[in-house]
């Protein structure tokens, strides 16, 4: 459990204000004829499945690629992404934010722990091929992060905190299947 890195996109830091929430931050590369146009949407059915469980508190953020070819594509990824999910475009001449964040292709990377009483420490970096969505492993670690104290004690943290529907059934999160 670690501290968010800081990194921006031209003059906006996304994770400035998550602090409280979950975030789920997925580094989506678009290649025709790959994977990340299916991730990308579905990142908003897993979305609309956990607000249905009680975990309403959670930030969705894309950040494409900095090559070429995925900036080309970059319309056909938001067309893909709800408005409830923030996509972000690096600009050629800022610093990469997938190096800033050690990331890969199609990783999930999750800060946060406890229902509504969260400091937006890194959970989850979760690299292929576990981060398919559909396999559960990002609905897991969404979940674990939203209802654990994996990081241990917070100082946003209080005793009186609601536990929502989501994380009082805690069954593990099983594949879905791909349709």
């Amino acid at each position: 459990c670690q501290p968010p890195s800081t990194w921006m996109i031209g003059e906006v830091e996304p994770m400035k204000g998550t602090a409280g929430q979950v975030t789920v931050v997925a580094l989506l590369k678009e290649i025709l004829g790959e994977h990340p146009l299916t991730q990308a949407a579905r990142i908003d059915g897993l979305r609309q499945k956990l607000e249905t469980q009680g975990l309403n508190d959670v930030v969705y953020m894309v950040i494409n690629h900095q090559g070429e070819q995925a900036q080309r594509l970059h319309p056909m990824l938001a067309e893909r992404l709800s408005d409830k999910i923030s996509l972000y475009k690096q600009g050629e001449q800022q610093p990469d934010v997938w190096q800033a964040l050690n990331g890969k292709k199609d990783d999930f990377i999750i800060y946060d722990s406890l229902c509504n009483l969260r400091c937006g420490r890194l959970t989850h970096h979760i690299s292929l091929p576990y981060s398919v969505i559909g396999h559960g492993h990002i609905e897991s670690a969404i979940k674990e992060a939203y209802c654990n104290r994996m990081c241990g004690a917070c100082s946003h943290e209080s005793q009186t905190a609601e536990t929502s529907e989501g994380c009082r059934a805690t069954p593990n999160a099983q594949p879905e299947a791909d349709g």
